[in-house]
């Protein structure tokens, strides 16, 4: 019997997990993938937004403006990638309807500070790309980027570390009330109980609500494109750019990632399917067009990958974020959606007090809330990166040649929790293969040193688990 079970390691349950390794209990975490952040979590924006869009009164407004002003110390703590670069909302035509302004008076009642109205060109003179037809925008100096997937990854370290489980490969299906406490059985047969249950199931969070409750909700898979520009482009912006928000979301950005990438997207599509996640020639082209409205120079050329991520649209349009109403111990994370990412260190710190009161909960003395990074030699100095090679030699043999990754940074990334078991997950902590060349060179020697380190075959490694094998059968034996 656990204390304590959540279901799904995205950034909302892994936030959970690790302020809730803050106090004693039997905890664990349940993802129906074979790593964390394999959801809405890696394939999102990574805007730490500032919080002038969302809507007065809301929970997305109370979270956002919360969360981004634990970004700081929480990146600190945990060294996960993150910069407060600033950003802009950009308006063409002398914006007619007057939304800058209102976004402006929305700013200062959510309590955002660091916000002010700009010229068209005292906006160039910051960001010289930015198309000459931006009229005036709206400057959030403290709106941020981050990298989510290392986040995620960070977060639940940490909270294994301090005494959470979790187990990987387990999608739930089914989930019950008896008596005072809920039974859980999974995909494979496995069955688990607990005094509370945590529905942090993202996309699907919907369906876990509704096995339970007579409250049920809605979720509508809404879908965003993307391309990635290579490094060489960082040029462009070292600010967020927005354009104008409308009913579907914030809108068509051009902006920075922590590694220095440019980002363009994402559109905004409401799709049936929850797995749907491909690209499509239509969406990256309405995604360009309007990412050239903000910045006319940008040149496909510069583009290494498209990617889409589904976001989870409750029809009710805000967070639910709370104890169901007729479900006892069942607690709600649903419809977190953007600006979720921005809002989850305060949306965890929440929930955990909740929770925390309901079972009485006793302080964990031997809480660490300190965790150190992979480290990157493509991040040393020559002095540096020679007495780490003297150190282990496998630092300096060299993986991937685009983002300079060592094998030692491999081998680690496989043996540390949470374990990276395929390529992408290699990929999501070391950056080995997220350059121009998208693992063109460097996908066979990684397969061998995961066959290697995880002893199995080459042709069991896969590119994201499941039926995901890159090897199908020999040519000779």
């Amino acid at each position: 019997m656990y204390d304590i079970i959540i279901i799904g390691a995205g950034v909302i349950g892994t936030a959970i997990a690790r302020e809730l390794s803050k106090y004693k209990g039997n905890f664990l975490v349940l993802e129906k993938n074979n790593d964390v952040s394999c959801g809405t979590t890696k394939a999102n924006s990574g805007i730490v937004h500032a919080g002038f869009d969302a809507e007065v009164g809301t929970k997305k407004a109370f979270f956002n403006v919360l969360g981004a002003k634990m970004y700081p110390s929480l990146a600190k703590e945990l060294n996960f990638p993150f910069k407060q670069n600033g950003a802009f909302v950009l308006a063409f035509d002398d914006d007619k309807e007057g939304i800058l302004d209102k976004l402006m008076e929305r700013a200062k009642l959510n309590g955002v500070e660091g916000c002010s109205i700009l010229s068209g060109d005292e906006i160039r003179k910051m960001e010289p790309n930015v198309s000459k037809y931006v009229s005036k925008g709206l400057y959030a100096k403290t709106s941020g980027i981050v990298s989510p997937y290392e986040m995620c990854i960070a977060l639940a370290e940490n909270a294994y570390n301090n005494g959470v489980n979790f187990e990987f490969e387990k999608e739930i299906i089914n989930v019950k009330k008896e008596n005072d406490y809920f039974v859980i059985e999974a995909k494979d047969g496995a069955i688990y109980k607990t005094k509370v249950l945590v529905n942090a199931a993202g996309l699907h969070s919907d369906e876990i609500n509704n096995m339970l409750s007579n409250h049920k909700y809605h979720i509508t898979p809404r879908k965003g494109e993307y391309m990635l520009l290579d490094k060489e482009y960082s040029f462009y912006t070292t600010k967020t750019l927005f354009q104008l928000p409308t009913k579907m979301g914030k809108g068509i950005l051009v902006a920075p990632t922590c590694h220095s990438n440019i980002l363009v997207g994402p559109t905004s599509k409401d799709v049936m399917d929850k797995d749907n996640t491909w690209t499509t020639y239509e969406g990256l082209e309405e995604a360009w067009a309007k990412g050239l409205l903000s910045v006319p120079s940008l040149t496909k050329g510069g583009i290494i990958t498209q990617f889409g991520g589904n976001r989870a649209h409750e029809d009710g349009g805000d967070f639910i974020v709370g104890f169901s109403s007729d479900v006892k111990g069942l607690y709600n994370l649903v419809g977190i959606e953007s600006p979720g990412l921005a809002s989850a260190p305060a949306i965890a710190k929440y929930s955990v007090d909740e929770i925390k009161n309901y079972l009485s909960l006793e302080i964990n003395d031997k809480f660490n809330p300190n965790r150190e990074a992979i480290k990157k030699i493509s991040n040393m100095n020559p002095s540096e990166l020679e007495n780490l090679i003297k150190e282990n030699p496998l630092y300096g043999h060299v993986i991937c040649r685009c983002e300079v990754v060592s094998e030692a940074e491999i081998v680690e990334a496989i043996h540390r929790f949470p374990h990276a078991v395929d390529l992408d997950g290699i990929k999501r902590r070391t950056r080995a293969g997220m350059g121009r060349c998208q693992m063109g060179f460097c996908t066979p020697k990684i397969m061998e040193i995961l066959a290697r380190e995880l002893k199995i075959e080459m042709k069991d490694v896969t590119k994201k688990g499941k039926n995901s094998k890159l090897i199908v059968s020999s040519i000779k034996e």
